[in-house]
């Protein structure tokens, strides 16, 4: 048996007592998208493939530096912090191709803790979908870039002078994809056997900067794919004293790097939802009440999109990232692109995402709020033509400025909560508050260059 034949827990039984494994890794993804996990133990495993098992809910109640939240209700040392009930789930059964035959399976909170469980979010609203006649495509796109150095080497340099694997500017270089040719050939071998195949991997713009677009699949399988790409690319990059980077923006000389996400819908039938070759570039009705609930959704949402206090760095003209709720066909200086095509091609890139997301939340988000548009009839307003960024927008459709705007602006969307749960808006909104929070108590270097000696 393979991982892929892997769909019940039977299933996962058989192919741990094949293999003889003694030990099996299990892992989870928390708010952040960081993924938390340990080594089972056979016979532990083997039970909570039936019982499920308990995590220890600090997970939920820290941030991505295990600092505790002293703002959120669920947990807390108010709760002391229990164990909460997890389930494995066998069809995610995965090879590590580095740790010889082991294998990784996902998991998700149950109980009271799935309503903020980032891959519970999703699901639900992969179940609205459902109940309304669709289902969801989608794939992710990351840029990410690579440095010549170790988790220690820019520790010690405080994040500065660090040296890209390769320098300059060079987008879709065959030059510098072939002198590493055996870093590129190791991720992409990498991908191919823990299922999550990239359809194209090619250099950005800037020193050491990668693009990989993972191939499409069905909405949570996309997002398990998406979470493991950035925790895996990291991990073979360390494995060779490389690291990677997903940070928004990690330097002001150079353009952010983007997570793009891909969506369509299909109908009960099997045909697409988006796609009709009657009307104007293909947009179906669906389509566009899609795009529009989008549009009106996306500022009162972003913080589940930009959720961290760098992606705002990120999203400033001029820098391939969109500033307001907008749309275009074709148009890459919009938040939303539409791309025509044939049925299996018509889907919107909802482009405001920049490789920091948490790939569950975000997906969760950008089909939520589509959703919403097509229950609620949302007519765009017409497409942008040119340039973006030379456009002025009605406060309405302008971004908030700072992760903790954005958080309020999620604690008061009726639409959200709507979509996603009080449970679930309340302790993120209050996750990214406590962020922004974080931030406040640094001294940049920004300040003490700027404030030390002259004012």
């Amino acid at each position: 048996m393979t991982p892929d034949q892997v769909k019940t827990a039977a299933d996962a039984r058989k192919i741990v007592e094949q293999r003889g494994l003694q030990n099996v890794k299990v892992g989870l993804f928390d708010a952040d998208g960081v993924m938390r996990g340990k080594y089972m133990s056979r016979d532990k495993f083997l039970s909570a493939l039936d019982g499920g098992f308990g995590f220890c809910d600090v997970v939920l109640g820290w941030d991505s530096n295990d600092q505790l939240y002293d703002n959120v209700t669920y947990t807390g040392w108010h709760t002391g912090y229990p164990d909460a009930m997890a389930r494995i789930l066998p069809g995610t059964c995965r090879e590590i191709p580095f740790e010889n035959g082991m294998l990784l399976f996902l998991a998700e909170f149950t109980g009271r803790a799935e309503e903020i469980c980032p891959r519970g979010v999703l699901r639900r609203v992969v179940d609205k979908a459902a109940a309304m006649g669709f289902s969801v495509k989608a794939a992710c796109e990351f840029e990410f870039f690579l440095f010549e150095e170790s988790p220690h080497s820019v520790r010690d340099k405080n994040y500065q002078d660090l040296r890209t694997i390769t320098p300059g500017f060079f987008g879709y270089s065959m030059l510098r994809n072939s002198v590493h040719a055996d870093f590129y050939e190791d991720l992409l071998s990498m991908c191919r056997e823990m299922r999550m195949d990239i359809e194209g991997l090619h250099t950005e713009t800037g020193p050491g900067v990668l693009e990989a677009a993972i191939a499409v699949d069905e909405i949570v399988e996309a997002a398990d794919r998406a979470a493991l790409f950035k925790t895996y690319t990291k991990i073979l990059a360390q494995r060779r004293d490389w690291m990677a980077t997903f940070m928004a923006k990690w330097s002001p000389d150079w353009p952010g790097q983007s997570g793009h996400i891909h969506l369509s819908l299909g109908n009960r039938d099997g045909t697409s939802a988006f796609h009709d070759p009657s009307a104007e570039h293909n947009i179906s009705r669906t389509m566009r009440h899609f795009i529009g609930g989008q549009l009106v959704l996306m500022p009162e949402i972003l913080a589940m999109i930009a959720s961290t206090v760098n992606s705002y760095s990120r999203l400033i003209p001029g820098f391939w990232a969109p500033t307001s709720a907008n749309w275009g066909i074709e148009n890459r200086t919009t938040a939303l692109r539409a791309i025509p095509g044939g049925p299996k091609s018509q889907r919107v890139e909802y482009r405001v995402a920049a490789a920091d997301i948490n790939p569950y939340i975000a997906l969760a988000a950008a089909l939520g709020s589509g959703l919403w548009g097509i229950e609620n009839e949302i007519e765009p307003d017409a497409p942008i033509t040119g340039n973006a960024y030379d456009r002025t927008y009605p406060v309405r459709r302008r971004f908030p400025a700072t992760l903790f705007e954005a958080a309020g602006r999620l604690r008061k969307s009726k639409a959200a909560r709507g979509l996603f749960s009080d449970a679930f808006v309340e302790h993120f909104a209050g996750s990214r508050e406590w962020e922004e929070r974080e931030f406040r108590r640094a001294i940049t270097d920004w300040e003490l260059q700027r404030y030390f000696e002259i004012i």
